[in-house]
């Protein structure tokens, strides 16, 4: 638990705290707890060195130098407005408490972006037939591109942003994939964990295998996709707008090297020289209400235009949302060796 270095008694000394903070370098900021483990303050290298002004000494109470009111965000409510707000202020690291005031976390800016309220889906079941042989004993997702998986790349982004459960259904070399989970979700703040499908339920019908899901909304990816995408500003844009689903979209620009004409019954009426159109194509990561869950059957094969077909029969709100950034849908030989260049100039 990294956040408890950032956690002392308020009983403690000054001299204590200052050991403390000179061992935390950059992120040299402390909150106060009492013997109930209630979060009653914050203690900075500021705030001691206005205390040593006053007459304090380093073998004083921390009580005598905290701030009193430190910010905090509530665990099971997170107002991401204002997690904004405290980031564009310069605000470092905020703790996160539970409903009695306990610190339960930290979010340090320095290494998350955001916190948002969203369990995440990866779909990772698929057999990557037009990467064979590459996929013949190793699933899609867990194929490197530079000194990580493609399944990694995504976890850990999705991680920067606060996301504090992912679950990856999985079908073809499900065992690979389990066993790789098992490796490496040590190394992540973020609860992994794998769900099998035991038939191919196509791009969406799985996500109704997780048996819990904690937060109000939902997000789900496939799991060959290495992008850029600001999770944090979709998200934001999902809520603003009050959205059932919303659809992450890739432009697609079409050039025509001819003049396109205008023509009624064999009269010209307008042209326009070589014309560019702009298409929007599927991302292929989807944010939806945790409600839209019962929308999808069980444990038949469903795919995600289905569900927005039916979502748009029921007059229900689907959101797009235009991704002009770094966007790879590794399907082919050639996107993987795309990928692998584009790691080296660091484009996602």
């Amino acid at each position: 638990m990294a956040y408890k270095k950032h956690v002392i008694s308020e009983n403690e000394t000054v001299k204590s705290a200052l050991i403390k903070l000179d061992s935390l370098a950059y992120d040299a900021i402390l909150f106060t707890i009492n013997d109930s483990g209630v979060l009653t303050g914050s203690v900075t290298d500021g705030d001691v060195r206005r205390g040593f002004v006053k007459g304090i000494t380093i073998e004083d109470s921390l009580k005598k130098v905290s701030f009193k009111t430190p910010r905090s965000f509530f665990i099971d409510k997170i107002d991401i407005n204002q997690l904004v707000e405290f980031r564009e202020a310069k605000i470092g690291i905020v703790p996160i408490v539970d409903k009695e005031d306990r610190i339960v976390d930290v979010i340090n800016f320095r290494l998350r972006k955001s916190l948002l309220p969203i369990d995440v889906v990866i779909m990772a079941g698929g057999k990557g037939i037009r990467l064979r042989p590459l996929t013949d004993t190793t699933p899609k997702p867990l194929l490197m591109v530079g000194d990580k998986t493609i399944l990694e790349h995504n976890m850990r982004r999705y991680e920067s942003y606060g996301v504090q459960s992912i679950s990856i259904t999985t079908n073809y070399l499900s065992e690979k994939i389990d066993a790789f989970i098992c490796e490496v979700s040590n190394s992540f703040r973020t609860k992994i964990k794998t769900v099998k499908e035991e038939s191919f339920l196509g791009t969406i019908g799985s996500v109704r295998l997780v048996k819990e899901y904690k937060q109000d909304y939902v997000l789900v990816s496939n799991s060959d996709l290495l992008t850029d995408v600001d999770y944090e500003a979709f998200f934001l844009d999902f809520i603003k707008n009050d959205a059932d689903m919303s659809v992450v979209t890739i432009p697609y620009k079409v050039d025509i090297p001819y003049a396109i004409m205008d023509i009624e019954e064999n009269y010209l009426q307008s042209f326009q020289e070589k014309p560019r159109y702009t298409y929007f194509s599927n991302g292929g990561i989807y944010l939806f209400k945790k409600e839209v869950l019962k929308d999808i059957p069980l444990n038949q094969s469903y795919s995600a235009t289905d569900l927005m077909q039916k979502l748009i029969s029921n007059k229900r709100k689907i959101r797009t949302y235009a991704h002009k950034g770094y966007w790879l849908d590794i399907g082919q030989h050639q996107d993987y060796n795309k990928a692998q260049e584009d790691i080296k100039r660091k484009q996602f």
